[in-house]
This record gives structure tokens, sequence and C-alpha cells, in this order.
């Protein structure tokens, strides 16, 4: 028995709902792998920062300028106990 157009068009409802549905999950994916991509990125320049600052004063009074502008209470509370690396005595690149 043929289908009625009320059937074809629920089928085909349904189908573009289907459809509608892949392409959020793929781009749900493509976000987080864009996250996770960008925290990496910051850990690796947050830990290049670090490891300049003990090494190069002008690094060094740079990273203690910006822990010093840390606005947001829950960023601070990050950094509580935290002691910047002291500040190297020479450095060749001042």
């Amino acid at each position: 028995m043929a289908k009625t157009n009320e059937e074809i068009i629920a089928d085909e409802k349904k189908k573009i709902e289907q459809a509608k549905a892949r392409i959020q999950t793929i781009m749900a994916r493509e976000s987080a792998k864009e996250r996770k991509l960008d925290t990496r990125r910051k850990v690796i320049l947050g830990g290049l920062l670090m490891d300049v600052a003990k090494k190069e004063v002008n690094w060094n009074r740079g990273l203690r300028q910006l822990i010093e502008r840390i606005s947001r209470e829950n960023d601070k509370r990050a950094f509580e106990g935290y002691t910047p690396p002291p500040t190297p005595e020479t450095s060749g690149h001042e």
C-alpha cells in the first residue's frame, strides 16, 4: 500500500530532525576540540612565560604585573599561595 502524503511528510520531517541532530553533534565535537586546543595553547604559553620569568628580569617583572592585574575573584583564588619565581640577578636581555 502506498504511503499517504501525510506519512511521507512525517517521514521527511523525521529525516530532517535526525540530520539536524547529527549536525549539532558534529558542531559540539568540533567546539570541544577547539576548546581543548585553546586550553593546551594557554598551558604551553603559561609554562613558557613562567620559565622565561625565572631567567630574565623583564619577563619576571611582566609576570608579576600580569598576576597583579587579575581581577576576577575566581582567577585570583587560583594564585593563592603562589609565589612568582625570584627576580633573576642578571639578564642579558634587559
